[in-house]
C-alpha cells in the first residue's frame, strides 16, 4: 500500500528533524520525507494538519499476559492498546506463566504477535531457569528464538555468585542483562518506607532496598571491566534519588549501564496512595517528592535513558482488594505519550518546542538506543524516521485534551492511578511497517 501523510509537522529526535513535511510510504518503508513527488500516487492519504508526525514509540516495559492467559485474549487487547497509544515496538519481561525460559515459548509468543499485525514484540528471556536464580538458561537458544536480552523481571538473584556468573556469561557472548535493582531481603513491603507508610500501617520498602542492590551490582561490574566495556546492564524502573545518584556516578566511571524510569514514578508520590487506593499499589512503590524530582532531573540530564509505561495488566478481582493484598500494577501503554508530554510541560500545561522534542526522544530514540544491536535489521530505523527505513509512525495531536477514563482505554486491565486526570496529546493514527494498525477516525 502507498500512503501519503501530508500537512503534518515531522519531528524526529534522532536526526534533529523538525519541519513541515510530507511523508511518503510504500511497501512498508519510508520513501521520502519532504515535498511529495507529483508522480507519487497514494492509495491512502492521511491528513496530519495540526498534528505531529513522529517515530513510533518504543516501550521497554510492557507485560502482555502471554504465554499463560491465552483464554482471556490478553495479547490481542494489549497490542491493540499499544498501537492506540502510538507504541509500535515494545519489550515484554519474562515473568509469564510459564516463564520465558525455553525457546519454544518465545517462538510461540513471537509468532502469535506477528500474526496480529500490531505492535512489534521483543521478548526478554529469563536469565535463570524458572526465574529461580539458581541455574542459567540456554541464552544462545533464547537469543536465536528472538530474545533481545535477559532478565529476572521482579525476582532478584539471591546468590551473588550466580549473578556474577550470569554477567560473565552474558558478557562473553555480547548479551545484555536487564535487572530491576532490589535487595530481596529488604524489598518485601508494599509501600515506600517513610512517615506516610508508618502512619498507614503499611509494610515499607526502604531506599536501601534499591541502593544495596545497586552497590552489589556495580562492584561486580567494576571487577569485570575491560577495554571493551564489560557486561552490558540495563537498570529497570529506578525509584529513588539515591539510586539516580549512584547511576550517575557509575556512568561517570565508565560502567556499561543504561537505566529507565516508569511514568508512575515520574509523576506520582506516596501521597497519591490517599485512602489506601489500590490503583497506586505499584512495583516499585511510589516514593517521596524528593525522589520524584530527582527522577525527573535524571531523565532530563541523561542519567536515566528512557521513560517506560511499566504496563502491567491486573484483573479486577486481584486489584479491588485491600491495599496490601492487591496485586501491584497498572495499565500504561495508552498513557505513555501524554504523560511524557506532561513531564516537559510547564505549570500552565504549555509545551515548548524543545520540551516536545525532549519528551519524544525519551520514548523513541533513547529506548531504541538501549536495545541497540539486539534489534537486528530494525536497528537502523527503530525509534526514528529514516528514508528507506521501516515505516513505524505515530501521528498525534499534541493539543487535544482528553480525560483518562476506564471506558476510554483499550487494555483489558483499566486500572490506573491516573484515572480522571485530563491529559494533552491524543494519537490519531499509528503505522507499523507501513500498515495502519490504528486509526482514531475509524473507531
Amino acid at each position: 500500500m502507498k500512503i501519503l501523510i501530508e500537512n503534518g509537522r515531522v519531528i524526529d529526535p534522532a536526526s534533529g528533524r523538525d519541519e513541515r513535511a510530507d511523508v511518503t510510504i510504500a511497501a512498508g518503508r519510508i520513501l521520502g520525507i519532504g515535498r511529495a513527488s507529483p508522480d507519487f500516487a497514494p492509495s491512502r492519504r492521511i491528513d496530519a494538519s495540526g498534528c505531529i508526525v513522529a517515530p513510533g514509540l518504543v516501550d521497554l516495559a510492557a507485560r502482555l499476559g502471554e504465554p499463560g492467559q491465552e483464554h482471556a485474549r490478553l495479547l490481542e487487547s494489549e497490542l491493540a492498546a499499544a498501537v492506540a497509544g502510538g507504541v509500535t515496538s515494545l519489550v515484554c519481561p519474562p515473568d509469564t506463566d510459564p516463564v520465558l525460559d525455553e525457546s519454544g515459548l518465545v517462538d510461540m509468543l513471537k509468532t502469535r504477535a506477528e500474526k496480529m499485525h500490531q505492535a512489534r514484540v521483543f521478548p526478554l528471556g529469563a536469565l535463570t531457569r524458572g526465574l529461580a536464580g539458581e541455574v542459567l538458561t540456554e541464552m544462545g537458544l533464547l537469543t536465536d528464538a528472538g530474545c533481545v536480552a535477559f532478565s529476572q523481571a521482579e525476582r532478584a538473584i539471591v546468590n551473588t555468585q550466580v549473578l556474577q556468573r550470569a554477567l560473565q556469561y552474558a558478557s562473553t557472548f555480547g548479551y545484555a542483562v536487564w535487572l530491576r535493582p532490589q535487595d530481596p531481603w529488604l524489598g518485601g513491603g508494599v509501600a515506600a518506607s517513610g512517615p506516610l507508610a508508618m502512619r498507614m500501617g503499611l509494610a515499607g520498602v526502604p531506599v536501601a532496598a534499591e541502593t544495596v542492590a545497586l552497590h552489589t551490582l556495580f562492584e561486580l561490574l567494576r571487577a569485570m571491566q575491560s577495554p571493551g566495556g564489560g557486561p552490558r546492564v540495563h537498570l529497570c524502573r529506578l525509584s529513588s534519588a539515591a539510586g539516580v545518584a549512584l547511576v550517575r556516578e557509575a556512568k561517570a566511571q565508565g560502567l556499561n549501564i543504561t537505566a529507565d524510569v516508569s511514568i508512575n514514578s515520574l509523576h506520582l508520590t506516596d501521597h497519591d496512595i490517599g485512602y489506601y487506593d489500590s490503583r497506586t499499589r505499584l512495583t516499585p512503590p511510589l516514593r517521596q517528592q524528593r525522589d520524584r524530582d530527582a527522577l525527573a532531573a535524571g531523565l532530563a540530564d541523561g542519567t536515566l535513558d528512557a521513560l517506560v509505561s511499566d504496563h502491567t495488566p491486573v484483573g479486577s478481582d486481584a486489584k479491588t482488594l485491600p491495599f496490601a493484598e492487591a496485586e501491584p500494577g497498572a495499565t500504561g501503554l495508552e498513557l505513555l505519550l501524554p504523560l511524557a508530554l506532561k513531564w516537559q510541560a510547564d505549570a500552565r500545561g504549555e509545551l515548548s518546542d524543545a520540551g516536545l522534542r525532549r519528551a519524544l526522544a525519551a520514548i523513541t530514540q533513547a529506548p531504541a538506543r538501549v536495545l541497540g544491536s539486539a534489534l537486528g535489521t530494525l536497528q537502523a530505523s527503530c525509534g526514528q524516521l529514516v528514508e528507506g527505513g521501516m515505516a513505524d509512525v505515530c501521528v498525534f495531536d499534541p493539543a487535544e485534551r482528553w480525560q483518562v477514563t476506564r471506558a476510554g482505554l483499550r487494555s483489558q486491565s483499566r486500572h490506573t492511578p491516573f484515572e480522571g486526570l485530563e491529559l494533552a496529546g491524543r494519537v490519531r493514527c499509528t503505522l507499523v511497517g507501513g500498515h495502519i494498525a490504528y486509526d482514531a477516525a475509524s473507531r
